[in-house]
């Protein structure tokens, strides 16, 4: 057994265990989330049994369920009462259902950040890359159920026929690449003015600090967004813009495929202003890489890679190019949310608490993603070798078996040998085609609201 002190999962269990708290205080205890709330836990902290601990603790449960209902969760919580002889609370899901529609959602946002920056910042230095930090980004989509309410925030695609369709949310998530946890995510609608990722992507890049590295593809590859990130001593390392022209017989060259050019600052955009625009500089200089991808049987790829660390001798060409193929991890990260953890479609009829309820999710995977990292560390392995579905799966058998296993370290070390004992391979070229194997059913598509089908008619 590793060091006690290196396990934050084994502390709080322990305190959690003295406290008499929900099993869930093991993976976030009560003194997180109240940093995380500040003032914002008065609203619930008054409620005899509902409090805002005891609301987040439920709430998790509930995402880390398969069926994700709030009868499940509930009685998860009536069960625990009646072990701990408190006295059962009352089945019904009214009281826990208004208790997590006044989770402030400010304090919630908070909360996934601060979890997900705490557990980043505990990752020892073998995990980082040549010294660095390594932030990496993507953005998906979620549909949501189909209510007025969720309609008027959140619009279908406009060829969507009335009623036939689902609303419609664009997320953007910033991943660190050394422990999978989210640093930081941003919202907004589908489609409208100022919805593309890379505009959700401008409201939380301060996540990205001096020395960190931004990882993504070309669709965060603008001028300006790497002039911002570099102008705050941040780096980058993006796929080319697919409208840049290469010439690799320019610039200063550092070997094959490998040199350095000036970009020059494009025309001023109409959504930035003439101040704003001043303050960028004339030129950027950036480094450009040919990577060629050679699979057997395929043909040859090739992906050209601007980055601004120039130092060819501190970051070799094959050093950029094995980081970059990591960028695909980011995509990993969102399918786990969106598949394994069943975010890909949520149930809440109210727009704030769809959001809350996709804060709840990334928070659950963030807290998976510490057991991850805890036996990931007692292994001596990197955290994305750990199966994050293996992971998840037994966290939750064994989270409710607290009450029965005495012996802290030994329940502590079944968790890590089942988190540890499939091991995750690292299949880079792995060809997925995107077609489905399962035949779909021979239904019809809905080409008008269900109210207006007449019986038989389908």
């Amino acid at each position: 057994m590793f060091q006690s002190e290196l396990s934050s999962f084994r502390r709080r269990l322990i305190v959690a265990r003295q406290s008499g708290d929900l099993y869930f205080a093991s993976l976030l205890d009560r003194k997180t989330i109240a940093s995380a709330f500040g003032e914002a836990t008065g609203i619930l902290d008054s409620a005899r049994i509902y409090t805002t601990a005891v609301t987040l603790w439920v709430f998790l449960s509930q995402v880390l369920s398969v069926d994700h209902g709030c009868v499940s969760a509930v009685a998860k919580l009536i069960h625990y009462r009646c072990a701990r002889g408190l006295g059962r609370c009352s089945s019904k899901t009214g009281m826990y259902c208004i208790a997590r529609d006044k989770l402030d959602e400010s304090a919630m946002h908070r909360l996934v950040t601060k979890v997900g920056q705490d557990i980043d910042d505990q990752a020892p230095d073998d995990w980082l890359w040549l010294g660095h930090r390594v932030v990496t980004g993507d953005g998906t989509t979620i549909t949501m159920a189909d209510t007025p309410e969720n309609e008027a925030e959140y619009p279908q695609q406009r060829g969507q026929a009335v009623g036939c369709g689902f609303p419609i949310m664009r997320v953007v998530v910033l991943f660190a690449l050394s422990t999978g946890v989210v640093l930081e995510t941003a919202m907004g609608k589908y489609r409208g003015k100022l919805t593309a990722e890379v505009s959700l992507f401008r409201e939380v890049d301060q996540i990205i600090q001096e020395d960190d590295v931004f990882l993504a593809d070309r669709a965060y590859s603008s001028w300006f967004d790497m002039a911002r990130l570099m102008s705050r001593g941040a780096h980058v390392v993006v796929r080319k813009h697919q409208l840049r022209k290469s010439d690799f017989r320019t610039g200063i060259r550092y070997g094959q495929d490998d040199h350095t050019i000036h970009l020059d600052k494009p025309s001023r955009p109409d959504w930035m202003s003439d101040r704003e625009y001043a303050e960028y500089p004339d030129f950027i200089t950036i480094r450009e890489i040919k990577i060629r991808v050679d699979n057997q049987g395929f043909r040859t790829r090739v992906i050209i890679v601007h980055t601004s660390l120039l130092d060819d001798r501190d970051y070799s060409k094959d050093d950029i190019s094995a980081l970059f193929r990591r960028r695909w991890q980011a995509e990993l990260h969102l399918r786990s949310l969106k598949t394994i953890m069943q975010m890909d479609h949520l149930r809440c009829k109210r727009p704030h608490r769809v959001r809350n309820d996709l804060r709840a999710h990334m928070l659950a995977y963030n807290l998976i993603r510490q057991v991850m990292c805890d036996a990931a560390m007692s292994g001596k392995l990197q955290p994305w070798q750990v199966s994050f579905k293996r992971t998840m799966s037994t966290l939750v058998e064994l989270l409710p078996t607290l009450n029965v296993i005495s012996n802290v370290d030994e329940l502590c070390e079944v968790l890590f040998q089942s988190c540890r004992r499939q091991v995750v391979g690292n299949r880079p070229d792995r060809y997925e085609p995107r077609v489905l194997k399962r035949r779909a059913k021979g239904y019809k598509l809905m080409q008008k609201p269900r109210r207006d089908y007449k019986p038989g008619e389908a």
